[in-house]
């Protein structure tokens, strides 16, 4: 378990029964894009799944921000579910936060992070997230349609709702130049 506190009193921590479990769904189902409407059950399933970093406030020790790594320990990480609250926002924790998961995970060995964002690059690039230098090597498996307006692409696209079967054109057998391609 990992423990830092800052010059200013905000203290990190990875110990998963600090999290302020009603605060932290109350902020991803109401406030995160990406999670909004997500079940209290589910978020319980995730932190269970996770390596959890909680920000705690100076003085009273609310939680404040909260980041979730789902990681082998080993080779790969994905940084997902960061946030902090609005209240306590320009106070460069969700750099503090990604900052020290990035060391902490670097010190296990892993050699790669991984995380999505639409509106949060310049945090993430402060830190030294850059896009993917190869896109094209990656692909996703969307187990459960999501609406037009929660996954950026829109009905139609590759990868977008709706019930379409995907088949690939081109792909292993394609070198790193040749974009995999796909036909509905």
């Amino acid at each position: 378990m990992l423990t830092v506190t800052r010059d200013d009193g905000y203290e990190l921590c990875t110990d998963p029964r600090r999290v302020e479990v009603d605060r932290v769904h109350q902020w991803l189902a109401t406030d995160a894009y990406w999670a909004l409407g997500r079940p209290r059950e589910v978020l319980l399933r995730a932190i269970d799944g996770s390596t959890v970093y909680g920000v705690y406030a100076p003085g009273d020790g609310r939680q404040v921000a909260f980041a979730r790594v789902v990681t082998d320990g080993a080779t790969f990480g994905w940084l997902c579910d960061v946030y902090v609250d609005p209240a306590a926002r320009g106070r460069g924790l969700a750099r503090w936060i990604v900052r020290t998961v990035r060391e902490d995970l670097g010190r296990l060995g892993v050699r790669r992070i991984l995380l999505a964002t639409w509106d949060a690059h310049g945090v993430y690039a402060e830190v030294g997230f850059t896009p993917l230098a190869n896109p094209t090597q990656w692909m996703e498996l969307m187990l459960r349609p999501l609406p037009p307006e929660a996954d950026g692409a829109g009905a139609g696209s590759v990868g977008g709702p709706g019930p379409d079967p995907v088949r690939p054109l081109t792909g292993k057998d394609s070198g790193p130049s040749q974009p995999l391609t796909v036909e509905r």
